[in-house]
């Protein structure tokens, strides 16, 4: 018997096909949208207020889908000229069914023409990645590579220091919550106590988590906004760990959270009120 999300899902859809928006759906997962948001920070030294983030997410690269809204992106935030460019994950999509790792090493091979179009973002602080839970199920060494053979850092567990004269702030990223081994305290363990810390996470609900340490701000994806989003219900399905936090801006204890919609899609090139995304962030001292 299928769920009660499955079966608003299928109600949803049929609906919107009888409606005549299913084309729409289709067109809308081409366009891309700016969100420009303000994140107050407590920790932040003064000399990072007004500091710019630009978030990219999701792109399960596909030739004839979503390298379209990708290469419209990178342009986009060329544009904008951020001080930062952060990834958060799911270059590539990984198959259904794994016969042999077959289908994964395939899926695994187009992290390379991702890589080579999302090599073109410029940032003065650098273009910084952690990998999602298709990259980690596909094939998670392929994709690191791919990435960092283009000018793009993987963070794995491990963090950075991102600095303007004598003052810092620490990018950190963890291992895919869902299909990889992340370890938060491996990442953040060698960050003095009292500074101000940025967490890449793939999976946004990993915020729950990153709220019992010192972590300031979480920048996720995931979630694809549910690629269909009904207004007054929501999205009719979610991927674990993109239910309680599935898009925008959220405050779990102290830390905050962002979940970007992302820029690809999974199984089908529809989005419904879920506009492909390119998040704008200015970072402010409180």
């Amino acid at each position: 018997m299928p769920t009660r999300r499955q079966f608003l899902y299928t109600g949803a859809a049929a609906l919107a096909g009888a409606a005549g928006v299913g084309c729409d759906g289709y067109l809308e997962s081409y366009r891309l949208q700016l969100k420009r948001i303000e994140i107050p920070l407590r920790r932040l030294p003064h000399e990072f207020d007004g500091f710019t983030i630009a978030q990219l997410s999701d792109f399960h690269y596909e030739e004839h889908f979503s390298a379209v809204p990708i290469r419209r992106s990178v342009e986009l935030v060329n544009s904008l000229g951020p001080d930062l460019v952060v990834l958060t994950g799911d270059f590539v999509t990984a198959p259904l069914v794994n016969l042999k790792h077959h289908a994964s090493r395939q899926a695994a091979k187009t992290a390379a023409p991702c890589a080579e179009l999302l090599q073109h973002l410029r940032a003065p602080s650098g273009v910084f990645a952690v990998l999602g839970n298709h990259d980690a199920y596909a094939n998670p060494a392929a994709v690191t590579s791919a990435l960092q053979q283009h000018r793009i850092t993987v963070l794995k567990n491990s963090c950075v220091p991102i600095e303007r004269g004598q003052k810092r702030f620490w990018l950190a990223g963890i291992d895919d919550a869902l299909e990889g081994e992340p370890d938060l305290g491996a990442a953040i363990q060698k960050i003095p106590s009292g500074e101000n810390i940025i967490l890449l996470a793939h999976e946004p609900d990993f915020a729950d988590e990153a709220a019992l340490t010192p972590v300031d701000l979480q920048l996720s994806g995931h979630s694809h906004g549910g690629q269909i989003w009904i207004p007054g219900i929501g999205a009719p399905w979610l991927p674990p760990l993109a239910r309680r936090y599935p898009r925008g801006l959220y405050k779990i204890e102290k830390t905050v959270l962002y979940t970007n919609i992302g820029i690809g899609t999974i199984r089908a090139p529809i989005r419904i009120n879920c506009v492909p995304e390119v998040t704008l962030i200015t970072l402010r001292c409180v």
